[in-house]
């Protein structure tokens, strides 16, 4: 026994050293990477300002990424191409529409303050000699905000070069910090229109999940794209099911990283009778069950009834006490969107109605307030 709580103690000691590590690591990552971004700031705004007063011309900034590469072989990342980048980012996000939007919105709330750094800048001066003249000197705030830590220089390339509108790139750069994306899996999102998925009307959700869950709108989607799965046009249930248990990891991205899952076939036993849930996930920021049940055809509303006893059963006999009631969502191929309406405008129970697409469909451009989003990752809310 002596030796178990010896073993005991010795695990506890670990974790912490462990988690020493862990946060030292994490803030030289998130030191590096607002380094990266600072950088790119001062270049871009340099170059800008230069090529704004016909200073420089294409030539130039090629000759600029020549002479950086034979001063220093080792430097990487400062091609032509790159370089314009990062007067791409300069420019876009010291707008006046960005700047305008940064203000509503309060977007640096959503920085944590020990990631902010005291910064300094390079000062452009105008040089009317050859000999250019820079001076250190403390950024302002406004200068830089602090927004943009949120996530990485190359996720911020990607945001830039796919989405046209300020709207849409605010909503990206929260979205990719929300679900920690790397590049691979932001260009995922980018591709699925996740902000138009996220973002738009949700007449799919019941009246009871609006009512107990308000501030789920914007973490539960209302159209999946499973072209990962490679489905021909006609398939059944059941190879829908096998085709995302196969690819749960891809499954799970697109539903969104808060989805743990839990069972497939998962078994309800009332009365006499047994009954399976398609699959069953817990949703972490919601901290509750969710019921995932899937249809290859188009949606009819009597589909509603088995999906409600399910969270029924779910919540009197699954259910922990800590936890919150389930969520029911149904998984058709199609669904007519004025039938989903009146389905779900007196529904009681928390469900809602999805559409699963197997193939990409063109992005297109949208216009359209991102208070709601904004709104659910205020400090109080977000989990991040």
């Amino acid at each position: 026994m002596k030796m178990d709580n010896t073993n005991s103690i010795a695990t506890q000691e670990f974790q912490q050293v462990h988690g020493i590590i862990s946060l030292h690591r994490s803030r030289a990552l998130q030191t590096v990477n607002n380094e990266n971004l600072l950088t790119a700031w001062e270049v871009g705004a340099y170059v800008s300002a230069r090529l704004k007063n016909s200073a420089w011309g294409s030539k130039t900034v090629t000759q600029l990424s020549e002479y950086l590469r034979t001063q220093d072989p080792t430097l990487r990342g400062f091609s032509r191409r790159t370089i314009y980048k990062m007067v791409a980012f300069y420019e876009a996000f010291s707008s006046a529409q960005f700047i305008e939007y940064h203000d509503s919105l309060k977007l640096n709330k959503f920085v944590p303050s020990e990631t902010t750094l005291s910064k300094e800048k390079i000062e452009i001066v105008p040089s009317t000699t050859a000999q250019i003249e820079v001076q250190i000197v403390q950024t302002l705030p406004a200068q830089f905000p602090s927004f943009l830590e949120l996530t990485t220089l190359t996720n911020h390339f990607e945001i830039l070069n796919t989405c046209r509108t300020i709207e849409e790139r605010i909503f990206y750069v929260l979205y990719a910090y929300k679900e920690r994306l790397n590049l691979r899996e932001l260009r995922r999102c980018l591709k699925n229109q996740t902000f138009a998925s996220l973002m738009g009307d949700k007449h799919n959700l019941s009246k009871g999940l609006k009512d107990i869950y308000p501030q789920a709108a914007p973490m539960l989607k209302d159209t999946i794209f499973i072209d990962f799965l490679g489905l021909p046009q006609k398939h059944s249930e059941k190879r829908l099911q096998n085709s995302i248990l196969d690819n749960m990891k891809a499954f799970v991205l697109e539903l969104g990283k808060d989805f743990l899952f839990y069972d497939k076939e998962f078994p309800l036993k009332v009365g006499n009778s047994t009954f399976k849930v398609d699959l069953l996930f817990f949703h972490r920021g919601l901290q509750c069950l969710v019921a995932i049940e899937l249809k290859t055809g188009k949606f009819k509303p009597d589909y509603m009834g088995q999906l409600e006893f399910y969270l029924e059963a779910l919540d009197r006999d699954v259910r922990r006490s800590n936890e919150n009631p389930s969520i029911g969502i149904l998984l058709c191929q199609e669904a007519d969107h004025s039938v989903v309406e009146y389905a779900m405008s007196r529904s009681l129970s928390p469900t809602m109605i999805a559409e699963y697409k197997r193939q990409l469909i063109p992005k297109e451009v949208l216009q359209q307030s991102l208070n709601e989003f904004c709104s659910f990752l205020t400090p109080k809310n977000k989990r991040l």
